[in-house]
């Protein structure tokens, strides 16, 4: 270059010659992304114990990870196994965000390949980076392999089960969050698998598996009606907008499962539709207990007649635990006192059998989902 050029032209050419030729990057050691590994001299196929089987050199490797640790396999170009048994090996781990790196040792099994035996259960879900090195394969050219591998560490059933009744929430059948009732049922069905709130809603999915299907509450919507008054006076005001029912007219009856939201205007109904299971905590906030007045007006000794306010509890329970039938159905529904609370039976004539046994049909009545209400 001449020495004679203004500085501020050979600034410019330097730069010029950079756009051209940028520097490569490297890699930062940290929290980048993990990537995969350069595939381009590499063929992916399925293993036969489920990984990702790659050629490396003359051989082929398959490598894995379970919360038990990594596994390789190491095979020939026509898919024979390679034996493997006098090859050690290491595994150099990084997981996703964090530069720190975990150096295991991998030894042969007696499955035939050569393994790092490590709990990694506690990683379930994280991304791996693993970096491998395998001395002492006879088959190999020079005896030595090297490779990388990006893999997850794989969930397992209770930790799937338990991922999808956190994405779930709510029993499809009550609208009650799963976990408030004991654990959640798994309820299967054409390969799917529906979260419910107790046993007495088992039968309800079996008995029309498309309708819950997705897993979320039935929501129906109708506008309230004089039954409703005591339940929306034990409301008070709309979880949506926080104004009081009745405001803004007739308060709407918004059903989630079983459970009844009222709010206080149409506009209100996609946001419980949209996150049923936040709107129910807020109404029926986790330890809060219902409780009905015993009343005052009895059809014999210990069995009452009800009142508006039973409504609620009356359209929840639905049949009668003793016989089994329609609580309107022997004219009824009548209240009964078992243990402190409120039985709803359809004929005066069950209120021996409740008197006598009343754990056991409270039992039943939890079973089927139904909460019974304190009685004062």
């Amino acid at each position: 270059m001449d020495r004679n050029l203004p500085l501020a032209l050979v600034i410019r050419l330097f730069g010029l010659l950079l756009m051209a030729h940028p520097v490569a990057a490297q890699e930062t050691s940290g929290t980048e992304a993990i990537t995969q590994p350069d595939t381009d001299k590499i063929t992916l196929k399925q293993g036969p114990h489920g990984g990702a089987l790659r050629q490396v050199d003359s051989l082929q490797v398959e490598a894995f990870v379970t919360q038990a640790g990594i596994e390789c396999y190491v095979f020939d170009l026509s898919g024979k196994a390679v034996a493997v048994g006098s090859a050690r090996g290491t595994a150099s781990v990084r997981l996703a965000g964090n530069a720190k790196r975990y150096r295991y040792d991998l030894m042969p099994n007696e499955r035939g390949g050569i393994t790092a035996s490590v709990d990694l259960s506690k990683l379930a879900g994280r991304q791996l980076r693993i970096e491998i090195q395998l001395v002492g394969l006879v088959t190999s050219d020079s005896g030595n392999l090297e490779f990388q591998e990006v893999a997850s560490v794989p969930l397992n059933k209770n930790q799937l089960d338990a991922d999808a009744i956190a994405r779930q929430k709510i029993c499809p059948v009550s609208g009650k969050p799963l976990g408030s009732m004991g654990d959640p049922i798994a309820v299967d069905f054409d390969g799917q698998k529906v979260f419910v709130c107790c046993a007495g809603c088992v039968a309800t999915v079996k008995a029309d598996p498309t309708k819950y299907a997705a897993g979320r509450a039935q929501i129906t919507v109708t506008t309230s009606t004089l039954a409703d008054a005591a339940a929306i006076a034990a409301q008070k005001v709309c979880p949506v907008m926080d104004e009081p029912l009745g405001g803004m007219g007739t308060p709407i009856k918004v059903m989630v499962g079983n459970k009844p939201i009222y709010l206080c205007c149409k506009g209100c109904i996609k946001k419980i539709q949209a996150e049923p299971a936040k709107y129910l905590a807020m109404v029926y906030p986790a330890g809060k207990t219902a409780s009905v007045s015993a009343g005052t007006e009895q059809v014999r000794e210990g069995v009452f007649k009800v009142t508006t306010v039973d409504a609620p509890f009356i359209a929840a329970q639905k049949k009668c635990p003793v016989m089994d039938e329609p609580l309107d159905a022997m004219g009824g529904p009548f209240k009964v006192n078992a243990a402190g609370k409120a039985i709803y039976i359809c004929c005066p004539g069950c209120a021996k059998r409740i008197a006598s046994e009343p754990t056991k049909y409270l039992v039943i009545l939890a079973e089927q989902g139904v909460d019974a209400p304190s009685i004062k």
